[in-house]
């Protein structure tokens, strides 16, 4: 794996491409005449104060909603909310699997086309562990799991790590960065964590308080792997927080 590769060019074939789209709910307007593009493989964090329509903007490129103004276009999307939501009464391997079994796939097969991710996403051993006896982080990985087996070129990933520890977190994003390196996809990431975004993404989007606009776009042009220790990635979390109007 080349962990030295500098993010995609913003000129790279687009995977989504959402022009000046509003969405309102009754009286309240989430997202107002906001404009994002996504380059194919780019990763594109957004980061914005709670309410800013974060999560109303994922919904709108997975189809899950419609806007009132403005177009949603790009490749299929496939959408992973911040909880895990696997069935508790299905092992990890069913529960991984399960995109397979939607899509027609007998159970035998979809197994099969699902066991050797196990390995190598560090959960050999654990196929037929119920979601109760795994741990925060297990969890994420067979719901990410479960994404990518959906077979959709964007992913749509909500808070993804917002409910593990530290430590767990931090080794959640490395393996996704790894996961990633492997089977590449467009993905569009919310976070609150601004230097996560910093770290994982190859674009951060800043949007404002509600309704939601992009106020800044800042290229990560750092090579891989990122140490929150880097004064590099210090910097543009310093960038991003005061764009966000958070005080130094």
């Amino acid at each position: 794996m080349d962990t030295t590769l500098q993010a995609p060019s913003i000129s790279a074939p687009a995977s989504v491409e959402i022009e000046r789209v509003t969405r309102r709910f009754g009286a309240v307007t989430a997202l107002d005449g906001l404009s994002l593009r996504a380059g194919e493989h780019e990763v594109v964090c957004v980061v914005g104060p709670s309410g800013c329509g974060k999560s109303t903007l994922l919904e709108l490129v997975c189809g899950l909603q419609a806007p009132d103004a403005g177009t949603v276009a790009g490749a299929p999307a496939v959408y992973m909310p911040q909880r895990d939501l696997l069935l508790p009464w299905w092992g990890a391997l069913d529960n991984a699997a399960l995109p397979l079994r939607v899509a027609g796939q007998s159970r035998a097969a979809a197994r099969a086309h699902a066991q050797p991710l196990f390995a190598e996403l560090g959960l050999k051993g654990f196929e037929r562990a119920l979601p109760a006896a795994l741990s925060g982080g297990m969890r994420q990985r067979v719901a990410f799991l479960r994404t990518l087996l959906s077979g959709k070129p964007v992913l749509a990933l909500d808070e993804p790590f917002a409910a593990l520890d530290a430590l767990t977190r931090a080794e959640v994003q490395r393996w996704l960065e790894q996961a990633l390196a492997r089977a590449p996809r467009t993905v569009l990431l919310v976070t609150h964590d601004v230097e996560e975004a910093v770290v994982l993404g190859d674009r951060v989007v800043v949007l404002s308080p509600r309704p939601g606009r992009v106020v800044a776009e800042l290229a990560i042009e750092l090579p891989r792997p990122r140490r929150r220790t880097d004064p590099a990635v210090g910097a543009l979390r310093e960038r991003a927080l005061a764009a966000l109007g958070v005080p130094a």
